[in-house]
């Protein structure tokens, strides 16, 4: 009997044990799932309340971009045409970069729309060459959208350059144009024009004329001013001058002005006045165009240049009234065959006193031009290419502006209509 409550007593006590420790482990655990609740929300019980909010929030910052980017023409196209092919858009949201280049990193020019919407080249691109285009669009959320393409443009089967004057690296008179003789008649003068940029260091403004649908000049309203730096830009490689014809050219030419050296011929006095840098430095006597064949007036170019060249009168209208194998220091001022050259076969006496030539200007000179001191050689060391020669005073018309380098006797508002 003794025995049972001893027995009942040790029962009794265990079990309460084993509640209190059952308590225990229950606490623990719903505090562990509580912990782990906790790490899982990343925050607490507050960060928890706005649970809803900060997940939208987060699926909004993670979401693609609505804008939508178009490149034209689609990426590995062949043969496509140098002008008018090449266009960026962008739909629900604005472009804000646009990078057209070649293999060789040269970047095309281009501007992005006010709207954003669009994108297009401010010039044409290049023949037979392969671009990589690159553009990004933002949406309303600042979210951006990118696209990358290439293709390559067609080869031209015709095409087209332009002999230029003056020559790369070359100092000239201040009478020197930019003048461009192109191989095929140009149809669209408008396009070839516009890949030309002749820019002038004191800058100037420069503007172009067309004669004919094969020249091209350009100058600035009054003689370039001495020391000016001029750079002419042909970027003509994938113009279409005609419908079929490409240019081929991509050059850059400089030249410099020298001093100024304008001379004026008074074919009525006899003489020629040689100013230079505003001075008079020497007066000349010559014989210009006799009473049937007179000088041209107007202002005229130095283009070419000869120490000895023969005139034959065939070449410009006049029969076989002379053939001269060795006419000495020449300085052509027109193509139809105006010049200002030695003379040694008329009588010293003839300079200064009467007109004689066959339309040129004539001074005093030697067979050979191996004479230094005579006034034709003092001239022509004096001389470069683009230098002026003014004539007035003659009984004759003045020069046509395309006949030679003279588009000077053209008035600026004629030449800038």
């Amino acid at each position: 009997m003794n025995g049972q409550p001893i027995s009942g007593a040790s029962v009794g006590t265990t079990r309460r044990g084993r509640g209190r420790g059952g308590v225990r482990l229950q606490a623990l655990a719903a505090g562990a799932l509580l912990l782990v609740l906790t790490a899982c929300g990343g925050g607490d019980a507050t960060d928890g309340a706005k649970g809803p909010e900060g997940q939208g929030a987060g699926k909004q910052e993670n979401a693609a971009s609505q804008a939508v980017v178009t490149i034209l023409p689609k990426d590995g196209a062949d043969s496509v045409a140098t002008s008018g092919a090449l266009k960026v858009t962008a739909q629900q949201g604005k472009l804000t970069t646009v990078t057209v280049a070649d293999s060789k990193g040269t970047e095309v020019e281009g501007e992005i729309a006010a709207d954003g919407a669009s994108w297009q080249p401010t010039a044409h691109l290049s023949g037979g060459t392969q671009y990589k285009v690159h553009a990004v669009a933002k949406d309303a959320g600042g979210r951006e959208s990118a696209k990358d393409t290439t293709f390559t443009t067609l080869v031209p089967k015709n095409t087209f350059i332009g002999h230029y004057t003056p020559e790369d690296g070359s100092t000239v008179g201040v009478g020197m144009p930019v003048s461009i003789n192109f191989t095929r008649g140009i149809t669209d003068p408008e396009a070839v024009e516009k890949a030309i940029k002749v820019t002038a260091v004191p800058s100037v403004p420069i503007k172009g004329h067309w004669f004919g649908n094969d020249r091209l000049d350009f100058r600035p309203e009054r003689y370039w001013a001495a020391g000016t730096k001029v750079t002419v830009h042909l970027n003509l490689d994938g113009v279409e001058g005609r419908p079929g014809v490409y240019g081929k050219q991509k050059k850059t030419v400089t030249f410099t002005i020298g001093r100024r050296q304008v001379s004026t011929v008074d074919a009525s006095a006899k003489t020629m006045k040689v100013e230079r840098d505003g001075k008079i430095v020497k007066t000349l006597p010559i014989t210009a165009g006799a009473p049937s064949t007179t000088t041209y007036n107007g202002q005229m170019v130095i283009s070419e240049k000869y120490k000895v060249t023969r005139m034959n009168g065939a070449t410009v209208g006049f029969g076989g009234e002379y053939d001269i194998k060795d006419v000495p220091h020449a300085m052509r001022l027109s193509q139809s065959g105006t010049f200002v050259h030695g003379n040694y076969w008329a009588p010293k006496s003839t300079f200064g006193s009467q007109n004689v030539s066959h339309g040129c200007v004539g001074l005093a000179d030697t067979r050979g031009a191996g004479d230094g001191s005579t006034p034709a050689a003092w001239f022509y060391d004096s001389s470069i290419i683009g230098d002026v020669v003014v004539v007035k005073n003659s009984k004759d018309k003045q020069i046509k502006p395309e006949n030679g380098l003279n588009g000077w006797n053209m008035p600026w508002s004629e030449w800038i209509a």
